[in-house]
C-alpha cells in the first residue's frame, strides 16, 4: 500500500485547506484510512479517520471544522479543514489500517505540511 500526501501549505486563521491523500497497492486489505498530525515537540496525534463502511471519528479539538471523506472511487481521502487555527499548524500525515488473517498493518503518507499564521 503506497500513499501519496497533498494540499498542505501557508494559511491565515480562519482560512481553509484542503488535504488530499491519494491510496494505490492493495487497497483490499485497508480497513481505515486517517489522518494524523505531529506539531513540533509533540507526539503525533489523530485528527480523524474513516472505514470502509464510512463511519468517521474526529480529535475533539476539529470536531466542527474538519471533514474527512472519501473520493468517487474510494481511492483518494480529503480532509477539509475550514476554520483553522494556529494550534493546527503541524506536519500531517496520511495512514492507511490494514489487516489479514496474520497480522495487522500500518502505512504512512510522506507528510505534509500545515501552517496556520495568527
Amino acid at each position: 500500500v503506497q500513499l501519496q500526501a497533498s494540499g498542505g501549505g501557508l494559511v491565515q486563521a480562519g482560512g481553509s485547506l484542503r488535504l488530499s491523500c491519494a491510496v494505490s497497492g492493495s487497497t483490499f486489505s485497508i480497513n481505515a484510512i486517517g489522518w494524523y498530525r505531529q506539531a513540533p515537540g509533540k507526539q503525533r496525534e489523530l485528527v480523524a479517520t474513516i472505514s470502509n463502511t464510512g463511519s468517521t471519528i474526529y480529535e475533539d479539538s476539529v470536531k466542527g471544522r474538519f471533514t474527512i471523506s472519501r473520493g468517487g472511487a474510494k481511492n483518494t481521502v480529503y480532509l477539509q479543514m475550514n476554520s483553522l487555527k494556529p494550534e493546527d499548524t503541524a506536519v500531517y500525515y496520511c495512514n492507511a489500517h490494514a489487516s489479514d488473517s496474520k497480522s495487522i498493518y500500518d502505512y504512512w503518507g510522506q507528510g505534509t505540511q500545515v501552517t496556520v499564521s495568527s
